[in-house]
């Protein structure tokens, strides 16, 4: 990019992108190019790493049918090819137990795999040959560790981030096809990390979504696309519906259910010097005519009850909670000044008759109408 601003609007843009497509979990290469790349020129170098940003916020990128992207499997070929060997040690600051140290010492003797060897055990389990999806994927345990190691300190476990990058490899096995022309660690790594990022990304999510309903959301993402291609509009819900065999009300439900909260906190405006939440009405508060009324309620009420006894006073303020909120048996403010509940009933019944007096009521008379 030539200049500081071009990269402020460029790092915007990415952010802005990221932030619509993050609900939908995954975006066309295209559409990324068409948005992203040509707008601000980018070089393959620069393409890459916003491949890799997009992914580690993840959101894998795909082609049209839903499959890896091939510019997404190239540019983390090179990485790849380096995670095979890494050392399986655990991360730096991370304390492991017998068990997890006892697995990555297991993993570690299982022998790599030559390019030939992956073509062959992929025949074989195009044949359905268990025995091989169990070699090809036991061979790459150590990859699934290797890029676990970069997601560290993003809140999950190292035996967690394995644990998905794991499930992320069966994938891969079960969708591995050579004929592609790259090796099994540069497609197995697109399939860890996208487990890795996608669990990550639902443990930061404020309303977590349970497993099937993300792939039912997947799903309906990838039909509203298509319709919009055919429709050259968004889709409406009844013709989401439609497509999918769903009652309309299911489809807004899922919808409704795809939507991450918005933050009070988020900027508005470009100077970012006022937020969401300065925005949005607060329908407890009290409105200043409200509160304005309310004080001047209370300074009438504390003149109306200077003109009582003392007595008088403090056993209506005890009776009505008129100081704290909390109102009074008659028995309890008998207690307070050591006379029967029978007297406090006649103290409150003398004072009640004073302030109906019209000398003290039509001071309040204005506020109560």
């Amino acid at each position: 990019m030539a200049n500081v601003t071009d990269k402020k609007k460029y790092e915007a843009a990415v952010t802005a992108f990221i932030k619509e497509h993050k609900p939908k979990r995954q975006v066309v290469y295209d559409d990324l190019s068409n948005q992203l790349a040509t707008p601000f020129t980018l070089s393959a170098e620069e393409m890459d790493k916003l491949i890799q940003k997009v992914e580690d916020a993840g959101i894998s990128v795909v082609d049209e049918n839903g499959d890896p992207s091939i510019h997404s499997l190239k540019s983390g070929e090179k990485k790849a090819e380096k995670a095979k060997t890494e050392d399986l040690s655990a991360p730096t600051g991370v304390k492991i137990n017998d068990p997890v140290r006892m697995y990555l010492k297991e993993i570690g003797r299982v022998s790599l795999l030559t390019a030939e060897e992956e073509v062959a055990l992929a025949l074989k389990i195009e044949e359905g040959d268990q025995e091989a999806k169990q070699r090809l994927a036991e061979a790459n345990l150590r990859l699934v560790v290797s890029i676990a190691k970069r997601y560290v300190g993003r809140g999950m476990q190292f035996l967690d981030l394995i644990q998905e990058g794991n499930m992320g490899l069966m994938k891969a096995v079960e969708k591995f096809d050579y004929r592609k022309g790259f090796k099994f660690s540069t497609y197995a790594t697109w399939w860890i990390r996208q487990a890795i990022t996608r669990a990550i990304a639902d443990q930061a999510r404020t309303i977590r979504i349970p497993v099937h309903m993300v792939e039912t959301i997947n799903k309906l993402i990838r039909i509203q696309r298509q319709l919009l291609q055919d429709l050259g509009r968004e889709p409406t819900p009844e013709e989401i519906g439609a497509e999918m065999d769903l009652p309309t009300e299911k489809v807004r439900e899922i919808l409704k259910i795809a939507q991450e909260p918005v933050s009070l906190e988020t900027p508005i405006g470009e100077e970012d010097d006022s937020h969401l939440g300065d925005f949005i009405e607060d329908q407890e508060a009290t409105s200043p005519a409200e509160h304005a009324a309310y004080e001047l309620l209370k300074e009438q009420l504390e003149d109306v009850l200077d003109t009582l006894t003392d007595r008088e006073e403090n056993v209506l303020r005890l009776r009505f909670g008129l100081d704290d909120g909390r109102t009074r048996t008659l028995e309890e403010v008998g207690k307070v000044f050591g006379v029967t509940r029978e007297r406090i009933r006649q103290i409150e019944a003398k004072a009640l008759r004073k302030l109906r007096h019209p000398s003290r009521s039509k001071q309040l008379k204005d506020f109560l109408e």
